[in-house]
């Protein structure tokens, strides 16, 4: 564990060792400056820090902080940021400083040289002192209740953990020893008569937002300023990782007031089924989330990031042309967006004071940062028809051009919308017109009075559907028809397995329903099973793709690496002739050979690319999350109800977890400060204030634990090596031989319950693995 080089009191991490460090009133602190050879009184401050910003890590939020990513303040304090640390750092008894990676980086910047970061000036200061998550709860109305008792309205501990269970348990029959009735619904209004009417359930879309900005378990990976990121003092080569490090976070900050502090939504909307073998019945959630949470966090599961804002109505209208059917249901869709972001346009327009974890009030203003959905929804929301680009001008017929089109910004929609001259209650009419444009028939999108949202930069690339579905519904059908699918599926099984990889031992031709990781392991061997066997041209063209794939996926997209992105894919329109050529292009149905390109996934590639540099790293948007989400939101709640008003019961069942969630965080982070506050009254005052700020710390880490507890994973490590050790010491005949799990010194083993190869004899595995001394 990384000490202290002064006190050697130990540490959990590294940065724990710098906020040590940094306090300015420690003897600690007073060390290091003279060690370094700094004045006690530095001049220069953060770019966009307050005089009363008090907490001191601050500047940690405001910048990203990933695994391996070491944040180098381009400031004259950025060596105080890195301090030396750990007992290698020290060498003999003569005090020899060996700086680490991490120091050198920092005193690099502070010559002018290494990553350079640049913040936005005059952003994300704080105004005030706001409220923290436990002075909230604080504020209920119930709080005199719990200065005497904490568990109010419960007596006690042991109530409310019983209290707990039966409100999260998932039967049915305990869902109803408790009811809340604060569901928000309403019944929209349609012009068309539908067959059930179109509830829709939703809550206040800010105070979403708010809940995650202020949320505890944030509290570190939150960012306030928009920044970017130059690889060099020259500042000549860029780094993109954050939707923060874009040029569309810097652009919207820009237009912002002094001061104030960038919040962008996140949006995400897909249709997924409730029942799955019978009833058809199918949900449509609405989840939120905040972009200024980091990618590293928002992005797992077990983070709770996406939050469900509302279950949009899904409802079929009675009309004769089933196209107008459509064109209903995206109205209504538009209809019930306005509905529930309207606090969201109104914070974008005059701003929301609003509390972060550590209790700092910031001005924050609440833009749409990115909406994650699938090509047909982009293509709704963007009021486009089918066959057209959601985010350029490019029509079917253009698909294939290896160049981007045009942008079809949220501007020029708005501009053709306004040159129809149609009644849009006369919706056949109103639809007959809009197909000069290209129009889908939405007279009223739900972005248009939304400030700094466009959908050409919402509408971000999406991975799960644009890249990897795109590999199995062309890429696999090129290969499948250029070796022959009997081939194929030979070469794969082949494939000698490898650990923590899928081995496809029947092929995988005859596969049916494929999950994206599913993709993702066929695409770590499809260059290796085709070479050889398809053409040179094809080969180079597939292999294009896959490198195309694998540089857009990475967290952090320098514009070296960008430049390399554009150019794979150029190579791939150089090759890809060659495919049409050879008649591997056919048709899902027809099976006939296609000379076209008309594949809109291949058009929204070209967006790709550029998009790095305005929206930051596209593996942020992938639909992976938010899939994953719905079975959190929608199917595991489904599964508790009675099989009857689905939306009404999923409404019901996650407000109680979430309450449940937020009184257990409060609760136990409340008996944490008591017992500082009990252990404070026992210890004598001391001068030193260094003791103070160790007690800080460890008080840190008690509540990061709490909360990790609480909202993170809680799926515990197997250890192999205790596993190992109890099977040793079990009595004969109470465990089945032979034992799959042994350990011999510091290594340990767990052999597979179905092996590869069951039986084998001594002179075929001398051969087969090349032992011939076997």
């Amino acid at each position: 564990m990384p000490n202290c080089p002064q006190c050697l009191k130990s540490f959990s991490s590294a940065r724990r060792v710098a906020a040590h460090l940094a306090q300015p009133k420690s003897k600690c602190h007073a060390w290091q400056r003279e060690r370094l050879g700094l004045s006690l009184h530095s001049s220069s401050l953060t770019v966009g820090s307050t005089p009363n910003s008090s907490p001191s890590l601050d500047g940690f939020h405001d910048l990203p902080t990933c695994d391996g990513f070491d944040v180098v303040q381009p400031v004259h304090d950025a060596i105080d940021t890195f301090v030396p640390f750990g007992d290698s750092n020290f060498d003999g008894e003569e005090g020899i400083w060996n700086p680490s990676v991490a120091e050198s980086a920092a005193l690099l910047a502070e010559l002018g040289q290494g990553r350079q970061i640049q913040p936005f000036s005059s952003a994300g200061e704080v105004f005030d002192t706001g409220e923290t998550f436990l002075k909230r709860f604080e504020l209920d109305p119930f709080s005199s209740f719990h200065r005497t008792n904490l568990y109010y309205p419960f007596s006690g501990l042991n109530d409310w953990e019983m209290a707990n269970f039966l409100l999260m348990s998932a039967s049915p029959v305990l869902l109803s020893i408790y009811s809340i009735n604060r569901l928000v619904l309403r019944i929209i209004a349609t012009s068309y008569p539908t067959k059930s009417p179109a509830i829709l359930y939703f809550r206040d879309s800010l105070e979403c937002i708010e809940a995650l900005f202020n949320h505890p378990y944030y509290a570190d990976h939150m960012m306030y300023t928009p920044f970017r990121v130059f690889t060099s003092a020259e500042r000549v080569v860029r780094e993109f990782s954050e939707w923060m490090s874009g040029d569309v976070a810097w652009r919207m900050q820009s237009k912002l007031p002094p001061g104030a502090t960038l919040c962008g939504v996140i949006l995400s909307s897909d249709k997924t089924h409730i029942t799955n073998m019978c009833g058809g019945k199918v949900a449509h959630p609405l989840l939120i989330s905040l972009a200024n949470i980091k990618m590293a966090v928002r992005n797992k599961a077990s983070s709770h990031a996406f939050l469900l804002n509302a279950l949009m109505p899904v409802v079929e209208f009675i009309h004769p042309v089933h196209r107008i059917c459509s064109v209903l249901e995206a109205r209504l869709f538009h209809k019930c967006l306005d509905i529930v972001l309207q606090p969201l346009k109104v914070a974008a327009r005059i701003g929301r004071m609003m509390s972060d974890p550590a209790g700092n009030l910031r001005h924050c203003f609440t833009p749409l940062a990115a909406y994650i959905v699938d090509t047909p929804e982009a293509c709704m929301l963007a009021c486009i028809r089918g066959k057209t680009s959601p985010v350029t001008m490019a029509s079917y017929k253009d698909f294939g051009d290896a160049f981007q089109h045009e942008r079809h910004t949220g501007a020029r929609t708005l501009s053709q919308l306004s040159r129809i001259q149609c009644d849009p209650n006369d919706v056949e009419r109103y639809f007959a017109l809009c197909k000069d444009f290209r129009l889908s028939g939405v007279a009223e999108p739900f972005w248009r009075n939304w400030p700094l949202s466009d959908p050409a930069n919402f509408l971000t690339p999406e991975p799960l559907h644009h890249w990897y579905r795109k590999f199995w519904d062309h890429d696999v059908q090129w290969c499948k028809n250029a070796l022959g699918a009997p081939e194929l599926d030979f070469r794969y099984s082949v494939l000698h397995p490898i650990v923590g990889m899928r081995h496809f031992k029947d092929g995988i031709t005859a596969l049916k329903q494929v999950t994206g990781r599913a993709q993702r392991d066929m695409q770590r061997f499809m260059v290796a099973v085709i070479g050889g066997a398809a053409s040179r041209d094809v080969v180079i063209a597939v292999r294009a793709l896959m490198d195309f794939r694998y540089l857009a996926q990475a967290p952090r997209i320098t514009s070296i690496i960008q430049d390399r992105i554009k150019a794979t894919l150029a190579e791939f329109h150089n090759h890809k002739d060659k495919i049409t050529e050879e008649g591997l292009w056919r048709g899902a149905e027809s099976g006939s050979a296609l000379n076209h390109w008309f594949i809109p996934k291949l058009e929204l590639m070209q967006s790709i690319a550029p998009s790095i540099s305005e929206l930051g790293a596209p593996v942020q948007w992938s639909a992976d999350t938010t899939e994953h989400a719905h079975i959190e939101v929608i199917k595991e709640p489904a599964s508790t109800t009675n099989h009857q008003n689905y939306d009404t019961q999923i409404c019901r069942y996650l407000d109680r977890v979430e309450r449940c969630r937020l009184f257990e965080t409060a609760t136990r982070l409340s008996t944490l400060g008591d017992a500082d506050d009990t252990h404070d009254q026992d210890l004598a005052v001391e001068d030193d204030g260094a003791e103070d700020d160790e007690l800080n710390m460890a008080d840190d880490e008690d509540a990061m634990a709490i909360l990790k507890d609480i909202w993170s994973s809680r799926r515990s490590v197997l250890d192999f090596f205790g596993v190992a050790e109890k099977l040793r010491a079990a009595l004969p005949g109470s465990i089945p031989h032979p034992v799959r799990t042994f350990s011999s010194g510091a290594t340990t083993l767990r052999i597979n319950r179905r092996p590869s190869i069951k039986c084998i004899s001594i002179d075929k595995a001398a051969e087969l693995f090349d032992i011939p001394d076997l």
